[in-house]
């Protein structure tokens, strides 16, 4: 359980690098463009490891249910976002606020059971976690303004 925590937090600290990259590179060449160069780049790498490292399944693209493939729209609308704000706002304030946005989803998603997941109480550490991440949000917004 540590060892898939620590991924997942290494995972995060890779997206605010890619996020403050993609600022940079969204506001020399535009937002699309460095959009189309990341998911590029990413197709490539990730059908490598298809190749090398995917084991069979019974099921494939083009035999799951088609609202399963509607998840790859979602990195878009991502990507251009970050690509986007990030110079706009800063990393620190688009990254508390991309959280804010995956933590808000995901207790109505865990909550109400939407797609398939197994339901799970809202409680009231469940909301703390929401305030306590709402708070972080405002104090990282407004320590980036320039007075």
């Amino acid at each position: 359980m540590l060892l898939f925590l620590l991924i997942v937090i290494g995972a995060g600290m890779a997206l605010s690098s890619q996020a403050a990259i993609n600022g940079k590179l969204g506001a020399s060449v535009g937002v699309l463009k460095s959009s189309l160069l990341t998911f590029t780049v990413g197709a490539v790498i990730t059908g490598l490891l298809i190749f090398f490292f995917e084991p069979v399944h019974q099921e494939s693209l083009f035999t799951v249910p088609k609202w399963q493939l509607t998840g790859a729209l979602f990195g878009v609308v991502y990507m251009i976002a970050m690509v986007y704000a990030v110079p706009k706002v800063g990393v620190a304030t688009a990254t508390v606020a991309t959280i804010f946005g995956q933590l808000l989803m995901s207790l109505f998603l865990d909550t109400f059971g939407w797609l398939g997941n197994p339901a799970i109480d809202l409680n009231i550490w469940r909301m703390s976690a929401m305030i306590c991440v709402g708070l972080a949000l405002i104090c990282i917004h407004l320590g980036s303004r320039e007075e």
